[in-house]
């Protein structure tokens, strides 16, 4: 029977044959079912950060100066790699447990095991946007050397944070069906509610869009990781709310998990 969170994490990372190759086996099927392949799955990131990138350059002008094109391509690539991340362990964990039904009514109980699927994937996805981001930073110009060896810390804290926002709507989402629904519905206002594709300067200070966009995590997540790397300071309200954020997700999941997890195979 599925135990508690961190435990059932460790025995999934000793044993990842069961997640790490139905993920590898799902992006395989993915390549093939087009003729282009994995250039196709390209195709994603390239709309994003060039297509978008470009419809929105009038965006680009901040505080009366503009930032260059390969600034903007390169704001918006980091951008996504953050909250496509995010948004994936959302919006695929919701109804992660009814879509593997067969397998733990089949006897394959350990929950991890389908948390820790729907983050490679995660990864193989935000890994296909680092040759868009790579040329739009040639484009800028380079990058802050400093900012990359932030980076990687960055990447664990949004990938931590992933993983119990997918373990609590895991289980939410296996009590509650329509969850899957509502993420999705409000997918595209929270995309558009983070500065991806916009400056966070162009909301106006005090109003109720500058308040809805500093209530969102996502933002935060994406400035801890993208400001740095672009050279620029990351604000301290940021920082105090990943840590908070981080800190009472791990405690609620664990505790969500731990209590309600084993009903997970009677609810799907």
């Amino acid at each position: 029977m599925p135990g508690r969170l961190w435990r059932d994490v460790v025995e999934s990372f000793r044993n990842p044959d069961f997640w790490a190759m139905s993920s590898w086996l799902d992006i395989i099927v993915r390549a093939r079912k087009s003729r282009l392949g994995l250039v196709w799955l390209l195709s994603k990131s390239i709309i994003y950060v060039f297509g978008l990138g470009t419809f929105f350059a009038s965006m680009r002008k901040v505080g009366g100066s503009d930032a260059s094109m390969g600034e903007f391509f390169a704001h918006v690539g980091l951008g996504m790699m953050v909250f496509g991340t995010m948004m994936s362990a959302i919006s695929s964990s919701a109804s992660v447990f009814v879509a593997s039904k067969a397998f733990i009514l089949d006897g394959h109980v350990r929950l991890s095991d389908y948390l820790l699927q729907v983050l490679a994937k995660a990864f193989f996805d935000m890994c296909l946007y680092l040759p868009a981001i790579i040329v739009s930073l040639w484009m800028a110009g380079g990058v802050a050397p400093l900012g990359l060896l932030t980076a990687l810390p960055a990447l664990l804290l949004v990938y931590l944070n992933s993983l119990w926002i997918a373990a609590l709507f895991g289980v939410l989402g296996a009590r509650l069906p329509d969850l899957g629904n509502m993420v999705a519905t409000i997918s595209t206002f929270a995309f558009l509610l983070t500065p991806v594709i916009w400056y966070p300067g162009m909301m106006p200070a005090g109003s109720i869009r500058a308040s809805l966009m500093h209530f969102n995590p996502l933002f935060h997540f994406v400035e801890i990781f993208r400001a740095p790397i672009l050279d620029n300071t990351i604000s301290t309200a940021s920082v105090l709310y990943v840590a908070i954020f981080t800190v009472s997700g791990l405690l609620a999941s664990t505790f969500v998990y731990r209590r309600y997890a084993r009903y997970v195979p009677l609810w799907i």
